[in-house]
């Protein structure tokens, strides 16, 4: 049987965690503090299809890390703007915690799966130099490189807006060459359909 076409599948308990600590890290950006909020995909591939079983936070190193320190010095702001400079604006998993979380993975039969992060509606919170840059679901340049570099099969970026006074979200996965992905998430009721009589 061939596989099918990739899909991600998650359910609304699952994604509850992510969106909870984005909408707190939404609500404390400021113009010069984009606060990130980033976390990786653990699950299994059946099929085509990636189901998304549990989403593990860790540690930002971003300024902590060695590796991280060199690898924005002299790759990231160069090729991605002085934006970059600012130690809030992009996330370094913890590789302590990344190997801590795969192992873990590893014992229930798991894998991690790829990634999920929060892109806010920065156009509109940001300094005045952030509003001819609208972010989306879509995968900024910088994305572009951390999903290739990465490898994981699964990318999601999780659009976050205010409208009308309230939050609402989009979500969107890729893959490492930025193909997209479709993601169903599962509302936790149960579609009955009668049979014909």
């Amino acid at each position: 049987m061939p596989n099918r076409a990739p899909v991600v599948l998650l359910s609304d308990r699952v994604l509850r965690p992510f969106l909870d600590t984005a909408a707190r890290q939404y609500e404390a950006i400021t113009p010069d503090e984009p606060r990130p909020c980033f976390a990786v995909l653990v699950g299994h591939t059946v099929d085509g299809a990636h189901i998304v079983e549990r989403i593990e936070f860790g540690r930002n190193a971003r300024t902590t890390d060695p590796a991280a320190r060199e690898e924005f010095a002299a790759v990231i702001v160069p090729t991605f703007g002085a934006a970059y400079e600012n130690p809030v604006r992009a996330w370094w998993f913890d590789p302590i915690d990344l190997l801590h979380i795969s192992r873990a993975a590893e014992a229930r039969d798991q894998e991690i799966l790829g990634s999920i992060h929060m892109h806010p509606d920065w156009h509109r919170l940001g300094p005045e130099a952030a509003r001819a840059h609208p972010l989306c679901e879509q995968p900024t340049p910088m994305d572009e490189y951390v999903f290739r570099a990465s490898g994981w099969p699964v990318n999601v970026v999780c659009y976050v807006e205010r409208l009308h006074g309230r939050l609402y979200h989009t979500l969107a996965a890729w893959q490492p060459d930025c193909a997209q992905i479709p993601v169903r998430v599962h509302a936790g009721v149960s579609l009955s359909h009668k049979e014909s009589a």
